[in-house]
């Protein structure tokens, strides 16, 4: 039997290579089992294409209503960076914990219709022929499928293709997963740079829509993802943490360093999905604590995030998450997010700086400086946006977030004492104690990866960081907390339908019911 036809693809392999408006169109949306081996063969389309759409639909490039579903309606508002006017569902959705089963399984259908099958299928064209083709799609798979289980925890994927004699397709619980993900970004960067310490020529420049086939800055975006998902795991495993975090730390080509390293995905020329959601739509606006945060700080990155009210060049309105909205209408003049170009950021070399320091904290073996760090972060974000100079901000110790004031309904606002309004200033100062210099750090991390809310919100759960302020209306039947936030999303209901024995097993791997409100493993708060 094929891979692709056990019970978890075989509902989603309908929907896989769907049609698209780009100048590939006819490349990159053609299923690969349509072409004959010799045609693919050429110029190595049997396996680029296929790894061109993965990249593509890292976050659905091409369908918008999908996009809404896979990130913005779950992470993207989750993280504090966004939230809706839009009272989808009589406001009795995901925005006050009242999980819609049939929004939260577009994660995963994305993921496996339109990143693991074709990376699979690539790394079975390339296995023992092509070790750079076979390499990029191990790197492509663990940017995707750790996303994925940073939202649900247990994910197929050492067992992808895998059908057992009751017909199920085991999970593996989440440490098995990260485990994985170390295995492979470890020899995927050992077989790229080998490929570079030989002068090998790139084969797959005509594909890569993130780097043009640079094989040296591939390696930096792995390292980079592992020093990520080193610093994930750091609260439940300190040595496998430390292990890998000094492994990435200590490579010859380092992690990514300028914005030029920035992993962005090209979907040029469709226009970005946030664009769609945000300006045809009218769907989504600032989120409350990016508009506390980022005035409370002067922060010179506002007007490249979002877009001021009517009320002046210099006023801005987010939605706090989680609140009684009985009209689209009554919250549409606050603000949009900018317009973005068609490229859709996953990695900024800012992060990378951040990760450094707290690798630093942590006393980790090449981590550098941790102040150094933090700072050399927040250049590198002003130089992503061409703000010329970030001293001012860098020496500000006496800015502190602002307290939210919604005019709509001062039901929902944060003042001055609230215990969710942080207090955390700017500039860094090696006294305090690692908390103080924690939450400075994840502050701004928090700030420098926008628009990229998948990666907040984890960030936020890890560590608390940077303080979100909680729902107002909680409709989740008192499975999420209100003051713990939302967790993270239960394995879709489709999963308990074709794969239910291996669903099952997959749940009681978790550290309580399989809802909203149960941690991660990564997670301990």
């Amino acid at each position: 039997m094929k891979k692709w036809l056990y019970p978890l693809v075989i509902v989603i392999a309908a929907a896989m290579l769907t049609t698209a408006c780009t100048k590939r169109f006819n490349e990159i949306n053609r299923n690969p089992n349509d072409f004959t081996e010799e045609e693919l063969k050429a110029d190595y389309q049997l396996m680029g294409e296929p790894l061109s759409q993965a990249q593509l639909n890292l976050l659905i490039y091409n369908d918008p209503p999908t996009a809404q579903l896979q990130q913005n309606l779950n992470a993207d508002i989750f993280s504090g960076y966004m939230m809706s006017p839009n009272p989808f569902d009589g406001n009795i959705n995901n925005m006050t914990y009242s999980l819609r089963y049939y929004w939260n399984i577009k994660p995963w259908i994305v993921t496996y219709a339109y990143v693991m099958r074709p990376c699979d299928f690539a790394q079975e064209k390339a296995k023992g022929k092509y070790p750079d083709f076979y390499a990029w799609a191990q790197i492509l798979k663990v940017e995707a499928m750790h996303r994925l289980s940073d939202i649900f925890g247990p994910v197929i994927y050492t067992h992808y293709g895998e059908i057992n004699a009751d017909k199920s397709i085991d999970y593996d619980a989440q440490p098995d997963a990260y485990y994985a993900f170390f295995k492979d970004l470890k020899e995927a960067i050992g077989v790229l740079t080998d490929s570079i310490n030989n002068h090998a020529a790139s084969r797959f420049t005509n594909f890569d829509l993130v780097y043009k086939g640079d094989y040296t800055k591939w390696v930096k975006f792995a390292n980079t993802l592992r020093l990520r998902l080193a610093i994930r795991i750091n609260g439940i495993d300190p040595a496998k943490a430390k292990l890998e975090g000094e492994a990435a730390l200590s490579h010859p080509l380092g992690l990514l360093t300028t914005p030029d390293d920035n992993f962005n995905v090209n979907i040029s020329p469709v226009t970005h999905p946030l664009n769609i959601i945000g300006y045809n739509w009218a769907d989504i606006r600032m989120g409350a604590p990016m508009e506390s945060i980022l005035t409370g700080y002067n922060d010179p990155r506002l007007p490249r995030y979002f877009v001021h009210t009517d009320e002046g060049p210099n006023v801005y309105h987010g939605i706090r998450n989680g609140i009684s909205i009985s009209t689209k209408e009554t919250y549409s003049g606050f603000s949009y997010l900018v317009k973005f170009d068609s490229k859709i950021l996953f990695m900024t070399a800012a992060e990378a700086w951040f990760l450094k320091a707290e690798a630093a904290l942590n006393g980790w073996k090449n981590a550098g400086d941790a102040g150094s760090n933090y700072n050399k972060g927040i250049i590198t974000s002003f130089r992503q946006y061409n703000i010329p100079d970030a001293d001012t901000y860098l020496n500000d110790n006496t800015s502190k977030p602002a307290p939210y004031i919604d005019p709509k309904n001062a039901l929902n606002n944060v003042l001055t004492g609230d215990k969710h309004l942080s207090t955390i200033t700017i500039k860094w100062n090696d006294g305090d104690n690692n908390d103080i210099k924690l939450e400075r750090i994840i502050t701004q991390k928090w700030i420098a990866m926008f628009p990229e809310g998948q990666e907040a919100w984890s960030e936020f759960r890890r560590t608390g960081y940077p303080k979100l302020f909680p729902v107002v209306i909680n409709n989740s039947g008192n499975t999420i907390p209100t003051e713990k936030f939302i967790r993270r999303l239960p394995i879709p209901d489709q999963e308990y339908i074709t794969n239910p024995k291996a669903a099952a097993r997959a749940a009681a791997t978790l550290k309580g019911l399989d809802n909203g409100g149960t941690s991660l493993w990564w997670d301990l708060h």
